[in-house]
């Protein structure tokens, strides 16, 4: 069987036509069959999002669609994909008059957003048939993507998609869409922004791939997330528990997701620019974590705002509930007969209010993911910040930091790691 690569293209990577033309370019150039995982083009997800949360105010938002597409893909209203796009522009015209009168109706919201995909799916596909490629849209569901919950999923669900994975629609090089799927209750179910690359790491495993290609408009993941305007380099390696933690603490370009599909069968991730020379090594590949006797600093992560719960009672099974039906990451949790400690991000502490009401809320600046192999909690007595540690594994340390000047703190974490670059 000849190798398989599943490339994944995001909205920031489909920013005009001449984008679209890359992307044929850049998967021609791989010896390996191509499947490529498309999110909505720039800009638009935000538009539809827009309109479903203010239908009243849409306007012209589906005409103006229909020109950003066309213009994306000239001919294709002369195609045998015409059909198609049109009844997806009617589709959201009808659900946008549906939210008009009936706002609360979370099935046709999650078709207008899903919309900005499969609108997607079909302009690459169409464009890229100029290139002599035998390409296909397909939408997610077609192929039986199942995501786990309702409306709102958090995951795909793996093990259900392999019992209704469905290989009939997929045909010479599918163009898949990102994001969605069919959630429990068999309506459209929405996966939290950037998800599509998770989509693309369900599919690789989903499809048995060899390897999986994020194409982002950055060199690979940094040391330091750049909002925090601290110059640091590019990791070459990480293993799949690194980039995990990484992606949850500041990794913004990884869905915190991506990872978790290619763990089992050991399926590598690379994250490449797609504005590199063709052939260029990947500037970032996520594999099986390497262990080493020697300790190894490659990134900081940071979450601003963190709030500690504390009581002394044992916390009750409607906290777990609402914690895991909303999402919540916890970041440390201690529940005894005598007491318990939970560390989430502050901002959470609304989502469970009603639960938290007689425990004692404690606040500080950040959580800290020291991300890295074999590195030892002593690291802390050389620094000369206010810092507990609150846990250890072998892929990082996690810290609470309490400081009134965040960049100078992390600029001296970096400085000691030597995660700043020169």
């Amino acid at each position: 069987m000849s190798e398989l690569i599943v490339h994944k293209f995001g909205g920031s990577c489909l920013r005009d036509k001449a984008d679209i033309d890359r992307i044929g370019q850049l998967v021609s150039s791989f010896a390996a069959k191509p499947v490529i995982v498309v999110s909505a083009l720039w800009g638009v997800t935000d538009r539809l999002m827009r309109a479903a949360n203010d239908p009243y105010y849409a306007g012209r938002l589906v005409e103006d669609l229909r020109r950003q597409h066309l213009k994306f893909s000239p001919g294709i209203d002369k195609s045998i994909h015409y059909e198609k796009f049109n009844k997806i522009l009617r589709m959201i015209s009808c659900d946008l008059v549906t939210l008009s009168t009936e706002p609360s109706t979370p099935a046709a919201r999650n078709r207008i957003l899903a919309a900005g995909e499969r609108l997607s799916a079909l302009v690459v596909a169409h464009r890229l048939q100029h290139f002599g490629l035998d390409a296909h849209p397909v939408g997610a569901e077609d192929i039986g993507l199942r995501l786990k919950g309702r409306t709102a999923a958090k995951m795909v669900d793996l093990e259900n998609s392999k019992l209704t994975l469905s290989r009939d629609n997929i045909e010479g090089i599918p163009i898949l869409t990102g994001w969605f799927g069919e959630g429990d209750d068999g309506e459209i179910a929405i996966l939290t922004r950037g998800g599509s690359d998770h989509s693309a790491s369900a599919f690789a495993n989903l499809l048995k791939a060899n390897r999986v290609i994020l194409w982002k408009d950055v060199d690979g993941i940094l040391a330091l997330n750049p909002r925090w305007g601290i110059a640091s380099p590019t990791i070459d390696y990480l293993g799949y528990g690194e980039a995990m933690e990484l992606s949850i603490h500041g990794a913004s370009i990884l869905h915190p997701f991506a990872v978790e599909p290619l763990i089992e069968s050991g399926i590598p991730m690379e994250i490449r620019n797609v504005s590199h020379k063709i052939g260029k090594e990947a500037t970032t590949i996520i594999g099986p974590d390497i262990m080493s006797s020697s300790s190894e600093i490659k990134a900081l992560g940071c979450k601003t705002g963190v709030a500690i719960i504390t009581t002394s009672k044992p916390l009750q099974k409607e906290f777990f509930q609402i914690v895991e039906e909303e999402g919540i990451t916890v970041w440390s949790l201690n529940s005894t007969p005598s007491g318990s400690r939970v560390i989430i991000s502050a901002h959470d502490l609304e989502t469970i209010e009603p639960e938290i009401q007689e425990m004692k809320i404690e606040y500080r600046t950040a959580i800290i993911s020291m991300v890295g192999n074999g590195i030892d909690a002593s690291i802390v007595e050389l620094l000369n910040l206010e810092i507990e540690v609150i846990s250890e594994s072998k892929h990082g340390l996690r810290l609470i930091l309490e400081t009134d000047d965040i960049i100078g703190s992390l600029t001296t974490l970096a400085g000691i790691n030597g995660l700043i670059s020169q």
